[in-house]
């Protein structure tokens, strides 16, 4: 049987017909590659953007008993982004979960295919191979920056994550990178340094024009799509920010 990224197995066998995705950026590369499958995504599920499928709550509350009703072959989660509390309901119930473990953009390529061809049944997608092929030439001399990813207080983009080995394989260097935490608390002063780009994405937090650049004085700012830095999938495709 194959198992998911964390070990557990899947029971069932053949191409999954309906499936349920946790996981936005998964629910686009699911989409993307078999729209018709997709039966079920949460309401934080915004690609692609004329997506019709029935909505199960969110990331981080998924409704269980709306996930059974559509009899899904099998649900993908992740483990950063879904509760294992919820994990653990959803298999009590007889629903297989497919969870990922994603921490680099190496392992986005890896755990998408097995994805793909061990808990979809299918054949992998066009698009991941294109996606690996602009990921392939080394960059360097972006600059240095920091990611923050909510306010009051305020957080950021330390080690261990996916969008600062995606950043790191743009040529930027992290400055929270070697943080104890993957995601760890600072204050305005650490973060509001000369030198450093701070990047305002639009997720989690949703940094706007007047929510976030007006809080810095010695720090470039920039508002960004947070697609391009956090999410796996056809946001691969592009390679800038």
């Amino acid at each position: 049987m194959p198992t998911d990224d964390l070990g557990f197995e899947l029971q069932r066998q053949g191409p999954a017909t309906r499936v349920v995705s946790l996981v936005p950026s998964l629910t686009e590369a699911i989409a993307v590659t078999n729209r018709a499958a997709l039966v079920g995504a949460t309401d934080w599920c915004t690609q692609p953007a004329d997506l019709d499928v029935t909505r199960v709550r969110g990331t981080k509350n998924p409704d269980v008993k709306a996930i059974a009703a559509l009899q899904p072959d099998v649900v993908i989660a992740n483990q950063e982004e879904n509760r294992e509390l919820d994990v653990r309901r959803l298999r009590e119930s007889g629903i297989d979960v497919w969870v990922t473990r994603i921490e680099t953009v190496p392992e986005a390529f890896s755990s998408m295919r097995r994805m793909f061809t061990e808990a979809l049944g299918w054949d992998p997608p066009a698009w991941l191979d294109r996606a690996e092929t602009v990921w392939e030439a080394p960059a360097e001399g972006a600059g240095r920056l920091a990611v923050a990813v909510w306010r009051d207080p305020w957080m950021v983009v330390g080690r261990d994550t996916f969008t600062g080995d995606r950043l790191e394989r743009m040529g930027y260097t992290n400055a929270f990178g070697e943080s104890s935490e993957r995601y760890p608390k600072v204050e305005i002063g650490e973060l509001d340094q000369p030198g450093v780009l701070v990047l305002l994405p639009d997720e989690p937090y949703v940094f706007t024009q007047d929510d976030g650049p007006e809080a810095f004085e010695n720090a470039e700012t920039r508002l960004v799509n947070g697609r391009l830095l956090t999410w796996y999938g056809p946001s691969l495709l592009e390679r800038h920010l």
